[in-house]
């Protein structure tokens, strides 16, 4: 019975000392780190894995997590040092870098954002409050996030707290000034679209009146070019005529009526009011050209008699 009594003792203390040398051993994986609180003072602060001791039902851990973490900042509207309201979208990544720090300024990660978020948010309007909009939008905005990550980092130095980086998303106008500044770019790309085709219509008129320029001076010079070479070939046909004339008159002057000839008579529209005795007929009369034909004139009947009837000119 004693045995028995004894037996179940050992075996409860057995327990119980299992169960205490549980709790006194705990491990600190790689990507977190540890910090152990007595009766809620931090005695100890480990920040290497491996397995780590402590007084069970007395000490308990926290665990802290060492990795980058992700802070997200709301949208906020910035005025810049032009007075342009900027919509700004901006976030952040820290890592915890002094655990004991940490718990004792603010305690837990939730806690740690909701203090960075004012942070980031305050950093924002002091930096880009002293820039300009093309500053933030496009020249020196890497510049602008490394002095906003500066001041946060500074600032969450208290916390234990390291930023590792802060960028900014979107940097844009407000919704009417964006409607605003489109209408105002589209004008004035409207006004250059204009200017180009003013600036277009005044070079193809100087294009075009230099052409029409140039048509009247190369068809003046074809003209009178081609007056010239007329000229000359009348001159040379002429030269040929006066030659063959010399050279034989008569049929110089033959071939000429026949060629006044056929250019007179031609079919259906040939309209003559000669004399046939006339110079232009002589080689109908004689083919030498020579002779003229004359025609006598009618002869006069003598007078009738005023016994006798006067004729009555029909046969």
């Amino acid at each position: 019975m004693k045995l028995g009594i004894a037996g179940g003792v050992a075996a409860v203390i057995l327990i119980v000392a299992l169960i205490l040398a549980y709790n006194s051993l705990f491990t600190v994986y790689q990507t977190h780190q540890a910090l152990v609180v007595r009766l809620g003072q931090p005695i100890w602060v480990y920040t290497e894995p491996g397995l780590h001791a402590k007084v069970p039902l007395i000490d308990s851990v926290i665990t802290i997590d060492k990795r980058i973490l992700d802070l997200e900042s709301t949208t906020q509207e910035v005025i810049a040092s032009d007075q342009k309201r900027l919509v700004v979208d901006a976030f952040a990544r820290y890592r915890i870098k002094d655990p004991l720090r940490f718990y004792q300024a603010v305690g837990t990660v939730d806690a740690a954002n909701a203090r960075l978020s004012t942070l980031l948010v305050s950093a924002l309007r002091r930096v880009l409050g002293e820039a300009t909009f093309i500053q933030v939008v496009r020249d020196e905005r890497d510049d602008l996030m490394g002095r906003i990550r500066q001041q946060l980092d500074r600032e969450a130095a208290a916390f234990g707290i390291e930023v590792a980086d802060v960028r900014i998303r979107r940097a844009d106008l407000p919704e009417q000034n964006s409607q605003a500044v489109y209408q105002r770019m589209q004008t004035e790309r409207q006004r250059e679209a204009a200017e180009f085709r003013a600036t277009g219509s005044q070079r193809a008129q100087e294009i075009r009146a230099r052409a029409d320029r140039d048509v009247t001076v190369l068809t003046a010079d074809a003209t009178a070019r081609a007056e010239q070479i007329r000229g000359e070939g009348d001159s040379e046909r002429n030269r040929i005529f006066a030659d063959a004339f010399n050279r034989d008159p008569d049929f110089f002057a033959f071939y000429r009526s026949m060629q006044a000839y056929e250019a007179s008579m031609h079919r259906n529209d040939t309209r003559l009011l000669l004399r046939p005795d006339s110079d232009f007929f002589r080689y109908f009369v004689d083919p030498s050209g020579s002779a003229r034909g004359t025609s006598q004139p009618p002869a006069q009947s003598p007078s009738p008699s005023p016994s006798q009837p006067a004729p009555s000119g029909r046969q």
